[in-house]
């Protein structure tokens, strides 16, 4: 048997056994009693985890790009004009989904490794007339994150819709949709949540459930969530047969995330975040995000001179651990390290260990253990 290696890529990310064992367990009727209790469960729990009382949840099979399509036919019609606040390569296709459907829709972009400055973001509402906003919370590709809390308050006082891609934060990374005042939360069950992919995750806000409802007609069958929401109302009913195993299995990722309590989540995440960075700057690597946007999901890594991406990744692969490549333009010069989900102390330090015997193999000079040792001083502070 192949020998199991740790996943860090920005998604997918690790499953816990909890998650294995539900999925693992034979499929049941997708009207059965049991399966229609653990279905309004995971309604209910995905509410608390975006911290929501009226939200919306809906839970269907597909996936991040599939809530991407949903939020925009449902959210967007033809005389509203969209500004979509791209921190990266996500940003691009969110636009290049509007443009599909050919909804009016501008985009803003950051610099490279940074994120859409508040004050960029005002300028821009303050000049046109847009009806939506919509902004990536952790760009992927460049793992850069955005103050989407300042964007919501922005939002707010002009008057639009703010909707939020938390596909690499939601769940990781603090979203208040209640409080923040944010209309639409979309996500996929494989980031944060630990659960693998299938599953297309989205809270409507009151506001946005009701701009859905005013919208005569849509360009949609499936993605129309109208056709969902009695199912969402009550998960016995019919329209689509849903991912019995998968819903399963996402509800035991909520159920841990709830235990150990969002709070408690939202500090693991970052102190996680904090302990691999102080050990990549120990081994000397530079990151490609500037540090006023690093993300909590992940990090975006040079690669050192005379360091090529194949052999890289591949005898990193070969030590156990399996990290992403760069997106675009950064293709070959960086790596993606995810550090998200359910990811554990003792799997981080394993990692960085085999960061350094992938590196030190390769011919790169660094001093063996001191890199492991600074994470470890990392985990033992005290993180508020």
């Amino acid at each position: 048997m192949k020998r199991e290696k740790l996943l860090l890529i920005p998604g997918p990310t690790p499953v816990h056994p909890r998650i294995i064992n539900l999925l693992s367990l034979p499929t049941i009727s997708h009207v059965s009693p049991e399966f229609v209790a653990e279905f309004k469960e995971a309604l209910t729990n995905l509410k608390k985890a975006v911290f929501t009382t009226e939200g919306q949840p809906f839970i269907i099979a597909g996936t991040g790009t599939l809530a991407m399509e949903i939020v925009v036919l449902n959210t967007v019609s033809s005389e509203n004009r969209v500004l979509v606040v791209s921190q990266g390569y996500f940003g691009q296709r969110m636009k290049d989904i509007l443009t599909s459907f050919g909804l009016q829709g501008d985009l803003i972009q950051s610099k490279p490794g940074e994120a859409v400055t508040p004050d960029e973001l005002e300028e821009k509402l303050a000049s046109n007339n847009y009806t939506v906003v919509i902004s990536t919370h952790v760009d992927t590709a460049t793992g850069a994150a955005a103050p989407i809390r300042s964007y919501a308050e922005i939002c707010q006082e002009y008057g639009t819709m703010f909707i939020v891609d938390g596909v690499c934060a939601t769940g990781g990374l603090e979203e208040r949709m209640d409080d923040w005042h944010i209309d639409v939360i979309l996500t996929a069950a494989q980031k944060c949540f630990g659960v693998p992919p299938g599953l297309a995750i989205i809270v409507f806000s009151p506001r946005a459930m009701i701009k859905r409802k005013k919208m005569a007609k849509i360009h949609a069958y499936y993605s129309d969530i109208l056709r969902w929401l009695p199912v969402m109302k009550d998960p016995s009913q019919y329209f689509s047969t849903p991912c019995v195993n998968e819903i399963r299995a996402f509800n035991e990722g909520l159920r841990l995330a709830l235990e150990e309590g969002m709070e408690k989540r939202f500090r693991r995440h970052r102190q996680t975040a904090q302990a691999i960075r102080a050990a990549l700057q120990e081994m000397g690597l530079k990151l490609f995000t500037r540090e006023p946007y690093w993300a909590d999901t992940l990090s975006v890594v040079f690669y050192p001179p005379g360091i090529r991406d194949e052999d890289f990744r591949g005898l990193l692969a070969q030590n156990g651990v399996v990290v992403a490549g760069g997106l675009g333009e950064m293709k070959g010069k960086v790596f993606r390290m995810g550090h998200m989900g359910n990811l554990s102390h003792s799997q981080v330090m394993f990692a960085l260990e085999a960061l350094e015997k992938t590196l030190a193999a390769l011919g790169y000079k660094l001093n063996k253990g001191q890199a492991t040792k600074r994470a470890e001083e990392v985990f033992n502070l005290k993180i508020n």
